[in-house]
């Protein structure tokens, strides 16, 4: 890997994961994985339960991942501009895969009720003394960044909310171009994974991002739903946006989180 291509990682890193996505440039779709059919679909629960509670927004910041929730990596309670992203700065060229953009930008679905929003950010091994400087940068990068957003609807919405990624991703499986904050965003592919647990139902999207210097780069999805609130993982690698390396979405962030909703 070039050093001019991770010292452009190192650079975008100081910004927020997202502003690392919309830097991807070039790139074209490919076909969907056969492998991949079948997964990531919602798995909703088949008991005929009571309409759950909508949550304010004050129980959703009670209900939010805080600091000590967690055994590792930072939380975030105020977001900085370049990781809280507002609805109408996201746009698609295909309308069906708007619920992916949103998803990735951490932009809740359709219309909640109320919404928060944090971030976590892993902590990164240290390098040996040795270690030459470029491979340094990149295992100083080399951790996730997950924005997570927490949003309660009223009705169905929150069933609604799962079902639009969904069908989005298999809409969109070729991949898709946006606009992010008025930045570019080309996707090669999309992928559906194995649904996460602990919820009512969920999904799980691999974006294959066309990224700088022909790397394609993963970025990945990963929703849960209880009741009436859906929670959004959105997850980058910083290393891995200039390497392409896969990675996996930190487990136990998702079930810190959705064990918070009960």
């Amino acid at each position: 890997m070039r050093t001019s291509s991770v010292r452009r990682t190192a650079r975008a890193a100081s910004a927020a994961a997202l502003a690392l996505l919309v830097t991807a440039c070039g790139g074209s779709g490919d076909d969907q994985d056969k492998a991949d059919e079948g997964k990531g679909k919602a798995a909703p629960s088949t008991s005929a339960a009571a309409p759950a509670k909508t949550l304010t927004a004050a129980e959703l910041e009670k209900a939010a991942l805080a600091q000590s929730d967690v055994k590792g990596g930072k939380v975030a309670t105020k977001l900085p501009a370049t990781d809280d992203i507002a609805a109408e700065k996201v746009e698609t060229q295909d309308a069906a895969c708007l619920p992916l953009a949103h998803a990735q930008a951490g932009v809740a679905q359709g219309e909640p009720a109320a919404t928060v929003k944090r971030s976590w950010t892993g902590d990164p091994v240290k390098p040996s003394a040795d270690t030459k400087p470029e491979d340094a940068l990149l295992a100083a990068l080399d951790t996730e960044k997950v924005l997570i957003n927490l949003a309660s609807y009223e009705g169905d919405g929150a069933g609604q909310a799962v079902k639009a990624v969904v069908e989005a991703a298999e809409k969109c499986a070729g991949g898709f171009k946006a606009t992010l904050v008025g930045e570019p965003l080309d996707v090669a592919k999309v992928a559906t994974g194995d649904a996460p647990e602990g919820g009512d139902e969920g999904a799980a999207v691999t974006l294959t991002v066309a990224a700088d210097e022909g790397v394609k780069a993963p970025a990945k999805i990963v929703l849960v739903r209880k009741g009436s609130t859906v929670v959004t993982f959105s997850a980058v690698n910083l290393a891995s946006m200039a390497t392409g390396k896969d990675f996996e979405v930190p487990a136990d962030v998702v079930a810190a989180q959705v064990g918070k909703l009960g």
